[in-house]
């Protein structure tokens, strides 16, 4: 998942929330064939999204002049809308030249979110395919930097594939790790270590979970109870690249508390590490800051 639990839900960039065309919000979005600024109003009372929750989105990330993986999670979009049951209006290479399109509205190097977003607008308990519609969002939204960030276990647990669509970026998905954001910080903590239906490691509330021993850069087995990130499966090949051992594993929540260093890889946020886990304090370690190094030079095409 996307974003950091230090982020999520919250208006990019410190902006309040608003009705209609909100000048606090420096976005435009791509509706009906038009850009469209601020933050106007998309669906009606009756749109069967709204009570059947048939709904997906994707996110891309501008910064610094680049765009990386950004075809990726467009085509990425047009997937999870079929294992939903929609259709998307638009190839993936159409909602990746407006995605562009809508970068170019800003000045150079502003830091951006972007969104593609499908729903249905009708249908009964399933939806009609024909019905869906897209907007594309782009967002004005600062990089989440490295700080202090704790995590404990969460209660809540990441469904299993015959449960729910968990290969989709479905927005259905977002209520559980909301719960799972909201119990951390009821007792103090910024995030949660989110187990699965078997109680194996799955990932944090909304991004995926790394930790570091003996110099390996561990990942959970993608097994299908969690999204398997654009960015997660980036830093496997550029760990592999740079000749750094790197495995997917399944892990127990002991296997995090005794890592020797734990961070998170999301495309809100891209890697960022933990500092703490309960009672225990953990430094940045060598992995993480090689881990975001790599990344960095990945996105601004010094390796591919």
């Amino acid at each position: 998942m996307a974003q950091t639990a230090a982020t999520m839900g919250k208006p990019p960039h410190g902006h309040r929330k608003g009705p209609g065309n909100d000048p606090a919000i420096n976005a435009w979005h791509w509706i009906d064939g038009k850009w469209v600024d601020g933050n106007p109003a998309l669906m009606n009372i009756w749109s069967h999204a709204i009570w059947m929750g048939a709904a997906v989105f994707d996110g891309g990330r501008a910064f610094e002049g680049v765009t990386p993986d950004l075809d990726l999670h467009c085509q990425r979009g047009v997937r999870s809308a079929e294992l939903l049951g929609l259709r998307s209006p638009l190839r993936w290479e159409e909602i990746h030249e407006l995605a562009l399109e809508g970068v170019a509205k800003f000045p150079s190097g502003t830091p951006l979110y972007i969104r593609p977003f499908m729903w249905s607008e009708d249908g009964f308990i399933e939806p009609d395919p024909a019905s869906t519609r897209i907007a594309i969002s782009v967002v004005e939204a600062p990089l989440t930097q490295p700080g202090p960030m704790s995590v404990t276990l969460s209660k809540w647990r990441r469904p299993t594939p015959e449960s729910a669509p968990t290969q989709a970026k479905a927005v259905a998905h977002y209520a559980q790790a909301g719960r799972a954001t909201a119990e951390a910080k009821s007792k103090g903590f910024d995030d949660g270590i989110v187990l699965d239906m078997m109680g194996n490691v799955a990932e944090f509330s909304c991004s995926n979970l790394w930790i570091a021993k003996d110099g390996v850069a561990i990942t959970p087995h993608a097994n299908g109870c969690f999204l398997n990130g654009i960015t997660r499966q980036r830093l496997i090949k550029l760990f592999q690249r740079a000749n750094i051992p790197v495995r997917e594993a399944t892990l127990s929540y002991r296997d995090v508390q005794e890592a020797d260093e734990i961070f998170s890889s999301g495309n809100f946020a891209k890697v960022l590490p933990m500092t703490r886990i309960e009672n225990r304090d953990l430094q940045p370690g060598p992995i993480y800051r090689r881990a975001r190094e790599l990344y960095w030079e990945f996105a601004h095409g010094k390796q591919k």
